[in-house]
Order: structure tokens, then C-alpha cells, then sequence
């Protein structure tokens, strides 16, 4: 080996101890690049936390104030239907007015029932009795 290939021990060490000091500042460089842009995210994520709560405030207050309309509006509509009481008393003041008219109806209906029964008796013994002097008139003749 000649002596152009040998380097000392110290001019290893040099060597060594800049590419060390080399790697170092890259890494040091690199992590100083990773923690800005951690930086820069959790910036990004506290004014998107602040937005979110931003806008969820305005969502509640939202709902809040429909509710308050709604509730305005049950309120105010509360006297103007008919309660299922007063539906029932309605019932039976009309139930009580048409009775009478149900009962003198089915009166009629009685009493023309019992009129078109006797027609429909008389006019069988009247047939009855013309087949009878049909059946006298052709045995005698």
C-alpha cells in the first residue's frame, strides 16, 4: 500500500467529526422544519376549532329561537281548537236535539211499513180470489 491511501488517526477523526457535525445540522434542520409546520398546523387547527365553535353558537341560537317561535305559536293557537270535553258535550247537545226527529222518522217508517203490508195482503186475497172464479168459470163452462 502506498502511502497516498493512509490518512492519521486524527485526519479520521477530523474527517469523521465534520460528516457528524454535517448529519447533526441536517437534523436539527429538519426538526426545526417539522416543529414550525406542527406550529402552523395547530394554528390552522385553533382557528378551526374557533370557526366550529363560532358556527355551532350560531346553530344553537338558531334552534333556539324556532323553538321559541314554535312555542309561541302553540301558545297562541291553544284556545282555538276544541278540546275532546267539548267535542263529547257538542255530541250529546246534538244527539238530544235529533231524537226527537229520529223517533218520529222511525214512526213513519213503522207506520208506512204496516200500510204497505196490508196493500201487499189485500192484493194477495184479491189474486187469490180472481184465480178462484178463473178456476169456477172454466170447470162450469
Amino acid at each position: 500500500m502506498g502511502k497516498s491511501n493512509c490518512i492519521t488517526l486524527r485526519e479520521y477523526y477530523d474527517q469523521r467529526h465534520t460528516e457528524y457535525e454535517k448529519f447533526m445540522e441536517e437534523r436539527d434542520r429538519r426538526y426545526a422544519e417539522v416543529a414550525l409546520e406542527r406550529e402552523k398546523a395547530l394554528k390552522i387547527k385553533e382557528t378551526a376549532d374557533l370557526s366550529a365553535l363560532q358556527l355551532a353558537r350560531e346553530i344553537q341560537t338558531y334552534k333556539d329561537e324556532k323553538a321559541n317561535e314554535l312555542r309561541e305559536q302553540i301558545n297562541s293557537e291553544r284556545g282555538k281548537y276544541a278540546t275532546k270535553d267539548d267535542m263529547a258535550n257538542v255530541t250529546e247537545k246534538f244527539e238530544a236535539l235529533i231524537k226527537p226527529l229520529a223517533e218520529a222518522l222511525q214512526s213513519n217508517q213503522g207506520r208506512a211499513t204496516g200500510i204497505t203490508d196490508s196493500g201487499k195482503v189485500v192484493a194477495a186475497i184479491l189474486t187469490i180470489g180472481i184465480a178462484l172464479i178463473g178456476v169456477l168459470l172454466l170447470v162450469l163452462l
